[in-house]
């Protein structure tokens, strides 16, 4: 008979501080065709309770910075080339990598883009979610699988205990994401990243799988970080968003207040994209051009070369994320005007 190991402690830090912190990271992909700056000094926080909506378009360093919070990103060829991640206080990256093994799923957790990829074809659904209780709680196997059943009831899949043994194929898209969810939760964790969690999913079965996340995150008090293109998805869940383009943090606010008066040009280029429902049949306004090459970004502020809004200033100075309102902070040499609407378009951008 295995005897169960005592649970590894979880890990305290301070309580004071942040649940997490990320400062002035930067992240670098050393390629053949130069370095590419993936990161290039994000600082976002997150507390106890709270959901952090990172938005922004492919290849603006979410899916990375969600990987750098993890530990999983592949090094070489990532390089991690500065700043801090505290959790609690205390710096990930300075960590004993055994220390920040034992957080990894126990502390922070983390639901993957892909469930179909993510999860293993040839063992049952059931053994890997049974996998978590067994290596950090030293559970048996039989212990372990009735708490993979009960995982998988606390996630909503129905008949649990006759689907526990079914494959990753057996089960619908949804339902895949609904397990990946329960692996991501099963050891209570404080901090769970969700990188696009709602992808390639119907709008019905998209709503289904936030709502149970916000309800998993007040069950729990859990700091929740939710990695989306989609401003749809994150409108009735967020508490906060950081809106990021190429590898930088653009905007942060109050989810209402974003939407309502954005005070970054890239922000207010993604809200004029989003179809309306309030009966306006206008055509969508797509942001013109394309993001910078990671290997070669432009002077200044990166967004310049595609902003409506640009002067010589934005070419020559890279602007800070600095306060607009209260809680509202912008990366815009025009924050104040953007943010008023008192910012006229340059001529070229209106003819």
């Amino acid at each position: 008979m295995t005897t169960p190991r005592t649970p590894e402690p979880s890990f305290t830090g301070d309580t004071a501080s942040p649940l997490l912190e990320v400062v002035d990271l930067h992240v670098e992909f050393h390629t053949k065709a130069g370095v590419a700056q993936a990161i290039n000094g994000l600082n976002v926080t997150l507390n106890a309770g709270e959901t952090l909506a990172i938005l922004g378009e492919s290849g603006s360093g979410k899916s990375v910075t969600a990987q750098t919070i993890m530990g999983i990103l592949d090094m070489p060829p990532g390089h991690i080339a500065g700043g801090e991640i505290r959790y609690r206080g205390e710096d990930l990256l300075t960590m004993k990598p055994e220390k920040r093994r034992k957080l990894r799923g126990v502390s922070i957790s983390m639901i993957f883009q892909d469930a179909l990829s993510a999860l293993n074809p040839v063992l049952p659904v059931g053994w890997q979610i049974a996998e978590m209780f067994r290596v950090h709680q030293g559970m048996n196997r039989k212990l372990a699988r009735q708490k993979s059943i009960a995982m998988m009831q606390r996630v909503g899949i129905p008949a649990a205990e006759e689907r526990v043994g079914d494959f990753p194929h057996q089960f619908s898209g949804g339902m895949r994401q609904r397990i990946m969810i329960a692996m991501a939760i099963a050891l209570d964790p404080d901090v769970l990243i969700a990188d696009e969690p709602t992808t390639a999913l119907d709008v019905t079965v998209q709503a289904q799988v936030m709502r149970l996340l916000k309800e998993l995150q007040v069950e729990n008090n859990m700091g929740l970080i939710l990695i989306t293109h989609d401003l749809g998805v994150v409108a009735d869940v967020a508490d906060k968003i950081a809106v990021m383009y190429a590898g930088q943090v653009m905007e942060v606010s109050d989810v209402y207040e974003i939407y309502a008066q954005p005070a970054h040009p890239y922000t207010e280029g993604l809200l004029n994209s989003v179809p309306r429902i309030d009966g306006q049949d206008e055509r969508l306004n797509a942001i013109s051009g394309l993001p910078p090459s990671l290997t070669d970004m432009p002077s200044g502020c990166p967004f310049h070369p595609r902003c409506p809004y640009a002067t010589d200033l934005c070419s020559a100075e890279r602007p800070g994320l600095l306060p607009v309102v209260a809680e509202h902070t912008s990366a815009c040499h025009y924050r104040e005007e953007i943010y008023n609407g008192t910012r006229q378009p340059r001529e070229e951008a209106q003819a």
